[in-house]
């Protein structure tokens, strides 16, 4: 009995000796409730944290933080308390001691509570992963990447190889939310083939991931706008799930969403509904300055004028206590609605110059553009700003940063040009891009014309960059041998100097890589050939070939790109590619955003093709009621471009297809658009209004801008008979031309009824035809003066074109030559 005693107490020594043993200190951290519980554990227990504790306290820490609001988060508060500086020097101590789960989220945390990057303990815990870095799982590799890209090391070498890993290990990654973090971190330093790669397997886990976790989406299409790729399947899947999530998704995630939408210049019609509603419901909710900061940015453009004076107010309420960035915000917000709100634009302008020293320089650049748009005048706040520039100037290395500088540079008024600018600019213009170079030339000829005394001085700084420019523009398009590289670069390359100095090299250049040409960059080079209005039958003949062949992997929206030159260049040997286009765009027609529907449908108009589909689906009442709706939405420009398109649609159908019975409903847009334009005639005009009035007997027999019917504006008509003679009017013009040019309009100029003309006379419009009716590189004459020739023989007009490159010619430099130019178009025409 007595050893059974002995027995049973040994054992209850043993099991108390157990829970003796249990790690107490785990246990007190587990049961914390709060940031200040966790420090006093670690407070009272230094001496006994083990790395496992020092984990769990500082995990522990951050996630109390993320589970608040942001501006209810403490972490400077946390980061300055004695004990969690006990636990950053336990853990630089521990390191070693780490796994590696531990190691990546030891350092992923302390970051999040700002730790510095050049500090020991973020240094060690770098250096160690790195060595660790060909074992660490995906999860963690992930969680590192994020680290790297928070201490600005995106394009290190470390990097490099965690993209290397990837790309070997890309297909078993089945988590699209580390999938979709690795993609944002290494988006500086992925090929075009791991950029696919890495799109198509992003494709494949949106398909089979949870809908509800809206944040995976807006990361893949934030990599899409870090790399400047637009994929338009991958982006409209994406959309699907932001729209889906819509009741969900506050002011913060909608604004982050608009911006790399518009940064990618995608634009949803649903989406935008969508959010307006949305918005709107949190504004009451949205009282702080953070919340209401990212709601104003994306309500504001979209709101009516009544919602828009209500964020203005609450915004002259906040804006005391706006951050700087917040306040820069709030600035773009304004200046893209271009608000004349001068209280509130005080107000910002103030907080602004009270924090000049926090910007970087890029925000820099951002603040001046808002500024100087919206015409702000504060001579004192720009001197700061200009001077800030020429600090980041002295001391920036990077051509685009450098580029940037100089751009807003050029926009602040200044006296004379420091040195130091022309010399900073000399330094790294031998490694810029073509975009860049041009950038650098708008600014150099603005400094030139505000500063006469350079112009004549052939030995100038300025002179000399300009040359400097010219051999780099030149070089960079001679050694370029990557076709999709280029086009990028020619992007947002337009203007005067690439015009003279480099357009010739620039199509050599395309021609020499025509064989690069493929369907996946057919539609940025289209574009790039419609902006700069050059016809080049090789590269046409070429994009249409390759079109044909492969429409169907061209994603239906780069349709409109593709067939553009076409149309606008007035290219008719493309007859095959217009088919093969209204083929892919009826089959999708009902996935178009409606504004783009109405370009499409106009440029195919231009090339006198009106798909029935097509044509019935613009001028269904549901489609404009939709139009209408999503033009609220778009900017200002956008939204008058498209209503023109629309106008200019539905004239052509009216005119060239009556059997589609589609109603004239333009007639008052046009009465509003005739009242606020204003027709001055240049001296050609003028010259050719009185040589007209020779050739036809009188001034009487010559009408001055007439109104047709459908709106079209004549420069002059006149009426012959039968016998070809002139018919004087009536009533004399109603619109005449003034010493200066000025076409004065009539009290009938709104009446667009006609005289009934005696049997067999014709009625003549002679239209002069300036530089902007023809290619730039030729006298090829372009799809829209083509189609107004057209519709005006349509009307009834025996149509004189009269070109500017003839009428200026050496053949016509006398009176005499001039009358029988006109003698021979006006009455030769009609005599054949």
């Amino acid at each position: 009995m007595f050893r059974l005693r002995c027995g049973s107490s040994f054992l209850r020594r043993l099991l108390h000796g157990g829970t003796v043993n249990r790690d107490q200190v785990l246990q007190q951290l587990q049961v914390c409730a709060a940031e200040d519980q966790v420090l006093d554990v670690v407070g009272k227990n230094k001496a006994k944290l083990t790395v496992n504790h020092v984990s769990t306290a500082v995990g522990m820490l951050w996630q109390f933080q993320r589970e608040k609001p942001q501006m209810l988060r403490t972490v400077m508060v946390i980061r300055c308390h004695p004990q969690f500086l006990t636990l950053r020097v336990l853990a630089e101590n521990k390191i070693a001691l780490m796994e590696d789960l531990t190691l990546v989220d030891m350092l992923y945390s302390f970051l999040r509570f700002n730790v510095d990057g050049h500090d020991s303990l973020v240094q060690q815990l770098v250096s160690e992963a790195w060595l660790r870095i060909d074992r660490l799982p995906m999860e963690s590799l992930s969680k590192f990447s994020m680290c790297l890209s928070d201490l600005n090391l995106q394009n290190s070498p470390l990097m490099g190889h965690i993209t290397s890993i990837v790309d070997q290990r890309l297909s078993s990654i089945d988590d699209v939310r580390i999938l979709t973090s690795l993609m944002i971190s290494m988006s500086p330093l992925v090929s075009p083939r791991l950029r696919d790669a890495l799109i198509s397997r992003a494709e494949e886990l949106l398909d089979t991931m949870d809908p509800a976790k809206f944040n995976n989406p807006r990361r893949i299409v934030q990599f899409m706008r870090n790399i400047k790729h637009s994929y338009r399947p991958l982006l409209d899947k994406c959309n699907k799930i932001f729209l889906i999530n819509m009741s969900r998704l506050d002011a913060e995630n909608i604004c982050m969403i608009m911006g790399l939408y518009q940064g990618l210049h995608f634009n949803s019609c649903d989406f935008n509904l969508a959010v307006k509603p949305r918005l709107t419901e949190v504004i009451d909710s949205s009282t702080d300055p953070h919340s209401f900061t990212k709601l104003f940015v994306a309500l504001a453009p979209m709101a009516s004028q009544e919602i828009r004076d209500g964020l203005e107010n609450t915004a002259l309420l906040l804006a005391d206590e706006l951050t700087p960035h917040q306040a820069l915000a709030v600035a773009e917000a304004l200046q893209y609605i271009q608000s004349r709100n001068l209280n509130l634009l005080n107000k910002i302008a103030s907080v602004i110059q009270r924090n000049l020293h926090v910007y970087k320089p890029v925000e820099v650049t951002r603040l001046i553009q808002a500024l100087f748009q919206l015409k702000y005048q504060n001579p004192e706040l720009y001197a700061k700003l200009r001077q800030i520039l020429l600090k980041f100037m002295v001391r920036s290395v990077q051509p685009y940063e450098v580029t940037m500088l100089i751009r807003v540079l050029s926009m602040l008024p200044c006296q004379r040009l420091e040195e130091g600018v022309i010399s900073r600019v000399e330094a790294i213009v031998t490694q810029c891009k073509l975009n860049d170079l041009n950038t650098i030339s708008i600014a150099v000829a603005k400094w030139l014309r505000n500063d006469p005394s350079y112009r004549h001085n052939t030995s100038s700084k300025f002179v000399r960059l300009l040359q400097t420019l010219n051999r780099c523009g030149r070089e960079r398009l001679q050694k370029a041998d990557r076709l999709d590289l280029l086009l990028e670069e020619l992007k947002y390359t337009t203007g005067e100097w690439f015009e003279e100095m480099l357009m010739d090299e620039t199509m050599v250049t395309l021609k020499r890589m025509i064989d690069q040409i493929h369907w996946t960059n057919v539609p940025a080079l289209c574009h790039f050939l419609t902006k700069i209005n050059h016809i080049c039958p090789p590269l046409l003949d070429r994009i249409a070939t390759v079109a044909i062949k492969d429409i169907d992997k061209i994603h239906h929206w780069g349709i409109y790109a593709t067939i553009l030159p076409f149309s606008v260049l007035n290219y008719d040997s493309a007859n095959e590619l217009y088919d093969a286009s209204i083929q892919c765009v009826t089959a999708h027609i009902s996935t178009f955003e409606p504004h783009m529907l109405v370009l499409l449908g106009y440029t195919l108009a231009l090339a006198d093709y009106f798909p029935e589909a097509l044509v019935r689906e613009i001028f269904s009442i549901e489609f404009l009621g939709k139009l209408d709706a999503e033009l609220e939405n778009l900017s200002d420009a956008l939204t008058m471009r498209t209503r023109l398109r629309l106008m200019e649609l539905n004239r052509a159908v009216c005119l060239e297809c009556p059997e589609y019975q589609v109603p004239w409903f333009h007639e008052n847009y046009c009465q509003q658009f005739q009242k606020q334009g204003t027709v001055t005639a240049s001296p050609m005009q003028q010259q050719i209004h009185n040589m007209l009035g020779e050739v036809l007997g009188g001034i009487n027999c010559v009408r001055v801008a007439v109104v047709t019917p459908y709106f079209y504006t004549v420069d002059f008509e006149c009426v012959l008979d039968k016998h070809l003679q002139p018919l004087p009017y009536s009533e004399p013009s109603t619109l005449q031309i003034s010493d200066r040019g000025k076409v004065h309009w009539g009290t009938s100029s709104e009446d667009t009824t006609r005289d009934v003309l005696p049997p067999g006379a014709q009625r003549v419009a002679v239209n002069f035809l300036d530089s902007k009716s023809f290619c730039k590189n030729s006298h090829h004459l372009r799809g829209n003066a083509l189609m107004t020739k057209r519709h005006l023989e349509i009307l009834g007009y025996l149509v004189v074109q009269v070109p500017h490159f003839e009428w200026n010619s050496m053949e016509l430099s006398t009176p005499n030559a001039w009358k029988e130019y006109l003698k021979k178009n006006l009455f030769g025409q009609l005599s054949s």
